[in-house]
């Protein structure tokens, strides 16, 4: 069937913001169109198709670097992917608008974007992350952009991979410095991953060099053994290290043990949720007033104790328990939240009633290189008699892996993005 003109315009977004009189009679807006966000507006349309769902990004197109740590040292293929987000919404049946986010008015229900306002009944906010290059005493717009193009960690954008990669290539010997942010960061197993094929790059191209590691935290156990013993020859590792200070002149970071001097560098900061959460001023507090650098919002529904018609989902979420902290900061739980998320705001608009979900995550990790071995770790969450969050973390070995974490991606992709 031929789309009409309206139909064009409305999956462009180029249809004024401001709700016609024949419009549904509930509005969600949903900033972010990364796993959470797209895993919102696809379980709304099913869930609850009388709804007008608008998705705001300022990029034109979904990106997904799947395998991303084998495909940088040329230990296999990638799983790219790449969705425009008109054609998706098109096919998905809710409106897509591409602009930047300048701010929420809470009181008025109006998200501020660059294409106009846009009013809401219900808002969720899947805006991701930023890096806290202040942390490091960089504040000068200046020096963080030169920072992210000569040295960036790549752990914010899937697109600065492939300089990423442009830069491992031209490493010819020397000092290669990987910093891991202090937890909670985006996708915890990825930074040892990433130091294991590059370590194990290292060795097999004879490049005379050492990856020097500084890690604030604890050595996840299941690389403990390769990058400590395996290459022990390619590896230093600086564990319990936290970065001080960059100098970008000198090619040096000031940590807690030592001042380190590097050749090249794949620089990681702190990670916090994205600016838009500090801007709307929801941000969780701790002791004495303090930022504690992630959103606050409910363990279990993800509203914002601020305001209940908002929900933030994904890597900005804070904390859900004093037990163990913060959900993964993973696709899967992104996933996951915005599932259930829509669930919640189609049972409060269509009257119907759902089955309460937790989140669950998979991650295929891998965790030897020659031969190539995988790391199966399954989360999972349950309440505790007292209503607290109790959570879960099995990890099964993979000696003989056979494309599961493609099927994985795969699976997981259909969900929100593929036919």
């Amino acid at each position: 069937m031929i789309p009409s003109r309206r139909q064009f315009l409305l999956a462009a977004g180029l249809l004024p913001l401001v709700r016609p009189l024949q419009a549904a009679s509930q509005r969600v807006v949903i900033v972010g169109g990364g796993w959470g966000g797209l895993s919102a507006a696809s379980h709304l349309r099913r869930l609850a198709p009388a709804i007008e769902v608008v998705l705001v990004d300022r990029q034109p197109a979904f990106s997904s670097f799947a395998l991303s740590n084998r495909w940088l040292v040329d230990h296999g293929a990638s799983q790219f992917v790449r969705q425009d987000y008109a054609a998706l919404a098109a096919s998905r049946g809710y409106r897509f608008v591409q602009a930047s986010v300048d701010g929420v008015e809470r009181a008025q229900r109006t998200v501020t974007t660059s294409a106009g306002r846009l009013p809401y009944d219900w808002l969720v906010l899947a805006p991701g992350i930023r890096e806290n290059w202040a942390a490091w005493k960089v504040d000068d717009p200046q020096a963080v952009a030169e920072l992210l193009q000569r040295h960036s960690g790549a752990m914010l954008n899937a697109a600065d991979l492939p300089a990423l990669k442009r830069r491992l290539a031209g490493f010819t010997g020397g000092d290669l410095l990987m910093t891991i942010p202090p937890a909670p960061y985006r996708c915890p197993p990825a930074p040892y991953e990433r130091a294991m094929f590059i370590a194990w790059w290292l060795k097999t191209k004879k490049i005379p060099g050492k990856l020097i590691i500084v890690d604030p935290n604890p050595l996840m156990p299941a690389f403990r053994s390769i990058l400590l013993d395996r290459f022990a020859e390619q590896v230093i590792y600086v564990d319990h290290a936290r970065v001080r200070e960059v100098d970008l002149a000198r090619k040096t970071v000031a940590t807690d043990v030592d001042d380190i001097r590097f050749d090249e560098a794949l620089l990681a900061p702190p990670q916090q949720a994205a600016d838009l959460i500090w801007q709307s001023g929801l941000i969780r507090r701790i002791d004495g007033g303090q930022a504690s650098g992630w959103a606050d919002q409910g363990g279990k529904d993800f509203r914002s104790v601020a305001d209940e018609r908002v929900f933030i989902i994904g890597d900005a979420a804070g904390l859900v328990s004093p037990l163990f902290g913060h959900f993964p900061k993973t696709g899967h739980i992104a996933n996951r939240m915005g599932a259930i998320v829509a669930r919640q705001i189609a049972a409060q608009t269509t009257g119907q009633t759902f089955p309460a979900l937790l989140p669950e995550s998979v991650c295929h990790v891998a965790s030897s290189v020659d031969p190539l071995e995988y790391t199966r770790i399954d989360t999972s969450y349950r309440r505790r008699g007292d209503g607290f969050l109790l959570q879960q973390v099995r990890q099964t070995r993979q000696p003989n892996p056979a494309g599961e974490d493609v099927a994985w991606a795969e699976a997981m992709y259909r969900d929100f993005l593929l036919p």
